[in-house]
């Protein structure tokens, strides 16, 4: 549980009251408590009213706003503000503004909008962190805290230059195991000092193609990922310190944004006592591609209930087409987020700003001002319902048997690669296998690649093309112990500094995998191959296309299962099946079609007796949450029509309205139902 001062779901958002009016806060609290609105997260970019000049700090107002809530019964997740310093601190500090990819330094504006590694900046904002949580930390309304706001400002200046160059001295002990790390020899680019080395950015080593990073030194700027991934970090590790110095018993957190590229979140999630994220998918995003972000959050911390921290009661304002949310939409997206993992429901934001950006973003409270519309409306049900369940779903977890692996360094490795094709996309992979379980209301964990796989019955790792140390160990044990494994095209490729792994792709993993990829050819968009499948023990169809990648493969211990249909190396194995110990291994040597993924996934799923509790029905999902003795499952219907769904035993309670369901329910267009089961 977040905080037993409330022990029921976390329902509310971001509030800004220091844009209003005193007299609005009153009226703004009335609507709050009509929506059972119980948390309000405030002040996230108050930074500038809260120190008006280096000496002076101003909380009276914020003492106001705190109080009144706290008579109202409602509870505060407290930001620190530190996301956008003041106007005047960046007038007489500039040297802690970032300069920016191209070499441009940044004038003040806009947000998180600061060098990681400025000095001034760390001092300034743990400053501020300390006056807040040291005036608080008794403070009844305080239930939470939130550090900073969506991280992610890299920055390429002098001082970032001379703290990575410090960094490296630490990772590689001497320049000699540096040169060999980035194979320096390459181009003549050997360093003789540290301070020979400069940042790779677009005024040295990199360059952007369509919206892509690309580099001529792959370990050059790998490391400068995570070099900058660590100093952003630090800017919320410093703060958090002083947070729990003060108030330890507080969980603390900051909104992170799903698959974001920029950060390795896996290591950011060792010190966030939950993990929260900002959910805004587009109007015409498929359910899976969000559930998938929503179990990604939950991965970062050993599948632990997760914050749903922001998403819009009705519409972005930044997307490059912001519809809005149809009629329900809202409260099955809501529950969506719930249904895989959260304890919380919250809004970006609670009433509309009147200026700036984000005055067209949704709110519960609109410009108008009043609860007659169709999004408080909305909310207010929402809040009864959530109101309703009190802890029931708190704390519950869910209990998966497969598990997808997700790298950001490889991540970051994959799309920094010269070649072969430009094609290769981390993300689309990754979605596509997840896809093909979510469609079979199959639970997923997502981990690390470092991570303890026992729990599972299958691990998925799509285009693992690094294979960091101890990793090839990690996969062996797992299906030496029974265990399923499967990767695809381009993996085992590179070690940990993108350097090829000699001896024969895929690397340390050609044991496991019982295969020598000897080449790989790229295809054109517009050109495909095609998977025929020889082993008819497999319920497999006999044929299905592939493309952008085919490996040409030569078996080592491991079974051709399928094989290319033409070019030059037809009739050469696209995918195997190697038995290892008491598992099994599975190579996918070429990118296939959505229907090859399903059916082979569906035969994984057989032999490992993996499946869902019901029957699958196109855009419905379902999913299971289990606390003790007792098991909520959740139906929800995005399909534009409703649906009928078969009960597979006599009876369960419908945890919304308490009513028995029996047999067989109909589930109308974007509604749901939380079924209760005893275990």
């Amino acid at each position: 549980m977040i905080n037993e001062k409330l022990p029921f779901m976390f329902y509310g958002g971001d509030y800004n009251p220091d844009q209003w009016p005193e007299e609005v806060l009153e009226e703004d609290i009335r609507l709050f408590k009509k929506a059972d609105i119980n948390v309000v997260t405030l002040p996230v970019f108050s930074w500038a009213k809260l120190q008006p000049s280096e000496e002076v700090y101003d909380f009276q107002w914020l003492d106001k706003i705190m109080d009144k809530l706290a008579e109202n019964g409602l509870y505060v997740c407290l930001a620190t503000s530190t996301a956008a310093q003041p106007a005047w601190m960046s007038k007489k500090y500039p040297e802690m503004l970032p300069v920016d990819f191209d070499g441009r330094k940044r004038k003040h504006g806009g947000r998180v909008n600061f060098c990681p590694t400025s000095e001034i900046y760390k001092d300034m904002s743990t400053k501020l962190t300390r006056k807040l949580a040291e005036r608080y930390k008794d403070h009844p309304s305080l239930l939470l805290w939130h550090i900073g706001n969506e991280y992610g400002n890299y920055c390429y200046c002098d001082h970032c230059e001379e703290q990575f160059r410090i960094w490296l001295k630490k990772r590689y002990g001497t320049i000699e195991n540096l040169n060999r790390a980035w194979n320096m020899s390459f181009w003549g680019h050997t360093v003789y000092e540290f301070d020979e080395i400069v940042v790779p950015s677009g005024i040295s080593e990199m360059w952007r193609d369509n919206g892509r990073d690309r580099s001529n030194f792959q370990g050059i700027s790998l490391d400068y990922h995570r070099f900058m991934s660590e100093a952003i970090f630090k800017c919320y590790l410093e703060e958090y310190k002083i947070i729990k110095e003060i108030t330890p018993d507080l969980y603390v957190t900051t909104n992170l944004m799903g698959t974001f590229k920029p950060l390795d979140y896996f290591k950011w999630a060792e010190k966030m006592d939950v993990i929260s994220w900002d959910n805004y998918p587009q109007l015409i995003d498929p359910m899976y591609v969000t559930a998938l972000r929503h179990d990604l959050m939950r991965g970062l911390k050993d599948g632990k209930p997760f914050m749903l921290m922001e998403q819009t009661p009705s519409q972005q304002n930044w997307q490059p087409y912001n519809g809005l949310k149809r009629p329900g939409v809202m409260r099955l997206q809501s529950y969506q987020a719930v249904a895989h993992g959260a304890d919380t429901v919250m809004f970006f934001q609670l009433r509309r700003s009147i200026g700036a950006c984000e005055k067209y973003h949704g709110a519960v409270i609109e410009h108008v001002g009043h609860e007659n519309t169709r999004v408080f409306r909305e909310c207010t049900k929402l809040g009864e319902e959530l109101n309703a369940l009190k802890d029931k779903i708190i704390d519950s977890r869910i209990e998966a048997k497969v598990a997808i692996v997700f790298d950001w360094e490889n991540w970051w490795a994959v799309e920094l690669s010269s070649g072969p094709t430009i094609e290769l996309n981390y993300i689309k992979q990754i979605e596509k296998y997840y896809k093909a379980f979510h469609d079979k209301n199959i639970a997923i964990d997502f981990v690390k690649s470092e991570a303890d796989f026992s729990k599972y019955d299958v691990v998925i790792a799509p285009l693992l093309y690094m294979v960091k140390k101890g990793v090839a160990d990690n996969i062996e044990n797992f299906v030496e112990n029974g265990g399923t494994f499967i990767t695809t095209f381009f993996s085992g490729i590179v070690n940990e500094n993108d350097l090829v792994t000699l001896g024969g792709y895929p690397g340390e993993l050609r044991k496991v995998l019982g295969i020598w990829v000897e080449e790989i050819d790229a295809l054109f968009p517009h050109m495909k191959n095609s998977i025929k499948v020889v082993n008819k023990a497999i319920n497999l169809s006999n044929e299905y296309s592939c493309g952008m990648l085919c490996d040409i493969l030569h078996l080592e211990g491991a079974e051709a299962i399928a094989l290319y249909g033409s070019d030059f190396y037809k009739d050469s194995p696209v995918l195997t099946e190697n038995k290892f110990g008491k598992g099994k291994a599975y190579y996918i040597a070429s990118d296939p079609e959505e229907l090859f993924i399903k059916d082979f996934i569906g035969h994984v799923c057989n032999e490992k007796n993996i499946s869902s509790s019901f029957e699958n029905i196109e855009g419905v999902e379902i999913t299971e949450r289990v606390k003790h003795d007792r098991k909520y499952i959740f139906i929800l219907n995005h399909n534009e029509y409703s649906v009928e769904l078969k009960l597979n035993k006599n009876a369960y309670v419908d945890l919304l309205t308490g009513d028995k369901k029996c047999e067989s329910v109909t589930i109308n267009s974007k509604d749901l139902l939380i079924l209760e089961d005893k275990i």
